[in-house]
């Protein structure tokens, strides 16, 4: 395509094989049990058989037998960068850098085969390049990491290929990706545009599983369309406006997804009615309620289209976890024991790299405020930024306070990313309303020497919510006593929010 130039190949080296017999044999050879190695020998291969310059038909059937191999090994390497602690650690960043690669060469070079051949006999080229840059991109929302502009254009060509030779709809049934049934080109760039479009980087692991079940199973409702559709009722993608670049005339310009949304609101009418996550073939790792909170995302997001930038500059200090930000709200500590004790120059050591301060601090002949230990980030238009090693790795969401204006906030940190240099970005979420630091009422807290649990009480148009550690002992339905500027009494009912390391619950006086 005159406006898309592909990459280059990569390899100065001939294939290990120049024909089908030597391939098989070639695989046959290779540890199959040793996926890391596995996916080396692979890539290595793939780039040469792109560089080659063999006959199309024959470097098609040497791609065949490759792609058969690169499936599984590629499917057993996920976990190894799926929403790891940020950044990642250096063979999670190897692993991760070394497959989202491999399924962006491979859709390379069947895209770079695919002009040589009549519109029919170039569909699976192309459903296979849709599929690879698809999972070269979703590599990227498993690891959190941003994901290049190049993989949208590249998706885009194929688009462009497949619109002009008339088989985006063409049927075909894929032998390594067997479970997708009777599929076409037009799906697979569904599935990837809309998945991509929701900023996936904002869901915990679990809805990003659900989100890309859902997307995958109604990827084939959407049309692509030359001209927007103006009716009412229509709502069309604009394919060059949300991926930031031009088209050239003749291809498609927009995605109509109305049939999605529909299915949305059946769902979400279905889940309020009493069906199962489960029974609507939604899976098992969200409950109904978080279900409904998903779906109704999803639509919100495609409808509206990227994030407003706020306009938020400077530093900030970021204290992470319910225990700290408590004490960034009551400027004391909620376990005092857990960070003095004078007896081991040990621990002394470790309050020193945790609080900031020592047990000296603490003695009657000193005053000053609490120095609650802060880490640095910048703000740039409401972006959160963390500079490499200017902390310990983190995951979102995840609960953050600081100070602001000598007022203090308390926030989600979400949509977290890493760049190759170990630097962070995020987008940080503050509560509104009152909120009210607490502790949770735990009889015999002496006797048993439990750690005391920090509690918000956030009162929000009043609307009262909790915000908790992910593993405070309690149960929706069962009354809590909270210790605040008063005892509050308050049941817990659903779960509004889910992160890392909290949870927020809808409540009721108890």
């Amino acid at each position: 395509m005159d406006w898309l130039n592909l990459p280059a190949p990569e390899s100065d080296h001939s294939p290990a094989f120049q024909d089908q017999a030597g391939a098989k044999l070639w695989l046959s050879a290779q540890p199959k049990a040793q996926p890391l190695l596995m996916q080396s020998v692979l890539s290595e291969q793939l780039n040469a058989i792109d560089a080659a310059q063999l006959p199309p038909a024959l470097a098609v059937e040497l791609l065949k037998l490759l792609h058969a191999a690169i499936v599984p090994t590629q499917a057993s390497l996920e976990v190894r960068f799926t929403r790891k602690a940020l950044p990642m650690a250096n063979e999670e960043e190897c692993i991760f850098a070394a497959s989202q690669k491999l399924w962006t060469r491979l859709g390379i070079a069947y895209l770079r085969l695919a002009p040589h051949f009549a519109p029919r006999e170039k569909c699976p080229l192309l459903f296979r390049a849709a599929n690879a840059f698809r999972l070269a991109e979703f590599n990227h929302f498993q690891a959190s990491r941003a994901c290049p502009a190049e993989l949208d254009q590249l998706l885009l060509s194929v688009l462009a290929q497949a619109a002009g030779g008339g088989i985006l709809r063409q049927a075909h049934n894929d032998s390594d990706f067997r479970h997708f049934g009777e599929a076409n080109i037009a799906g697979l760039l569904t599935w990837a545009f809309l998945l991509r479009l929701v900023n996936p980087y904002h869901m915990t692991a679990a809805q990003l599983s659900v989100a890309n079940r859902v997307i995958s199973r109604w990827r084939e409702l959407c049309d692509f369309q030359i001209d927007a559709d103006h009716a009412d009722h229509a709502l069309d993608i604009p394919l060059a406006e949300r991926f930031a670049t031009s088209l050239p005339d003749g291809m498609p310009h927009y995605l109509s997804i109305q049939p999605i949304v529909r299915k949305i609101h059946s769902r979400i009418v279905s889940l309020r009615g009493g069906a199962s996550p489960e029974s609507l073939k939604l899976g098992r790792e969200l409950s109904g309620t978080a279900c409904i909170r998903l779906l109704d995302d999803i639509e919100q997001r495609l409808r509206q289209g990227p994030e407003t930038a706020t306009h938020e500059n400077g530093k900030i200090a970021l204290a992470f976890g319910a225990e700290l930000a408590y004490a960034v709200f009551r400027d004391e500590l909620l376990n005092p024991e857990a960070a003095m004790d004078v007896q081991s120059e040990s621990l002394s050591n470790q309050r020193m790299a945790l609080f900031g301060f020592d047990q000296v601090a603490r003695m009657p002949t000193a005053v000053h405020k609490l120095d609650i230990p802060g880490e640095p980030w910048a703000l740039n238009d409401g972006k959160a930024i963390r500079q490499p090693a200017a902390g310990p790795r983190r995951q979102a969401p995840c609960l953050v306070a600081a100070s602001h204006a000598g007022q203090p906030r308390l926030g989600v940190l979400h949509a977290l990313l890493s760049d190759a240099s170990g630097t962070l970005n995020a987008r940080l979420d503050w509560f509104d309303g009152t909120i009210e630091a607490c502790r949770l009422q735990q009889p015999g807290l002496r006797d048993t020497k439990q750690a005391r649990i920090a509690v918000f009480v956030l009162n929000q148009n009043q609307k009262i919510s909790l915000v908790l550690p992910s593993n405070a002992p309690i149960r929706p339905g069962i009354g809590l006593a909270l210790e605040g500027k008063i005892v509050h009494h308050l049941v817990p009912t659903e779960v509004l929010e889910r992160g890392i390391d909290f949870v927020r619950y809808a409540c009721r006086a108890g």
